[in-house]
């Protein structure tokens, strides 16, 4: 089983540092630098598998892809929010609500959740997408950015974002909290192949490793800093993983509702090129006569 594996998922990077992890697939790991790059590794058969946020499957399914889904994580309350700069910064000062957002830079991973929950928290005060500046930028970029008053927010993801804060140099403006399930899923597409049982045993697989995560947190975040991944310190590393649920669930009708009304979101706001409505795809569908 070829995985893909990206820093911004923390189930599949544990997973290729960790002895053994998910070991019933016989995994192939394949590195690859960001979850907006699977559904192009997907299709060309460099992986059968990825793990991403929740608006990388419904972008895939807009320019008309097959995808199917697998297994989702718990929901991430405490995994993303919006960032300011401190009090006290020049910037800073007229941004006391998502409001006054209206007209500033917005430092995001466009195209990633980042996107939703932007558009979610905006739309929560009557305003939209189009109301902000947008500012594609890596993680750490954002936050030098955000230092450096060349942007005036932050769309921020846990480890970094914790590290930011700890540090005092961003104060949270928006949680992510319920206002979007913020969940990792992991999918494929029809064409890879993958028959009804790979589905169950990967959203088994998937759902062993993370308990053992849960179960042992402190080796994790050495794993994860050993590796320097993101640049992030234990410390950081250690209050993600401990404030994450590593649960993991096969996909069911209720994930498929949630991407729905993700993509009906970012349609309004025009982050979609058409309205999509999708095909509610829970793992592939084998072929006449093909075992399950």
């Amino acid at each position: 089983m070829r995985i893909g594996v990206h820093p911004n998922n923390i189930h599949l990077a544990l997973a290729e540092r960790w002895p053994g992890a998910l070991a019933s697939l016989d995994p192939v790991f394949v590195p690859y630098a960001e979850g907006r790059d699977s559904a192009a590794l997907l299709r060309d058969g460099t992986i059968d598998l990825c793990g991403t946020g929740s608006t990388p499957p419904i972008a895939a399914e807009a320019a008309g892809l097959d995808v199917a889904y697998v297994a989702a994580s718990s929901p991430r309350p405490a995994n993303g929010g919006i960032l300011v700069a401190p009090d006290g910064r020049a910037r800073a000062v007229a941004i006391r609500s998502v409001a006054d957002l209206r007209g500033r830079r917005v430092a995001l991973i466009d195209g990633s959740f980042h996107t939703y929950l932007l558009a979610k928290v905006l739309e929560g005060v009557g305003l939209s997408l189009s109301d902000v500046v947008r500012v594609e930028l890596s993680p750490g970029a954002s936050l030098r950015a955000l230092d450096d008053g060349e942007v005036d927010a932050w769309v921020a993801m846990a480890p970094l974002l914790d590290q930011a804060l700890a540090a005092g140099r961003a104060h949270l403006l928006a949680p992510c909290g319920a206002t979007i399930p913020n969940r990792s899923v992991f999918w494929t597409l029809g064409e890879r192949g993958l028959s009804g049982r790979d589905v169950a045993q990967i959203a088994a697989a998937l759902a062993a490793f993370g308990d053992a995560i849960g179960a042992a947190p402190d080796r994790a975040a050495d794993l994860l800093a050993e590796g320097r991944l993101a640049g992030v310190d234990r410390a950081a590393w250690r209050r993600a993983i401990g404030s994450r649920d590593w649960r993991i669930v096969p996909a069911d009708a209720g994930l498929l509702a949630e991407q729905q009304a993700e993509a009906d979101t970012l349609a309004r706001h025009g982050a979609l090129p058409h309205p999509v409505r999708l095909s509610g795809r829970i793992g592939p569908t084998p072929a006449p006569g093909a075992a399950a």
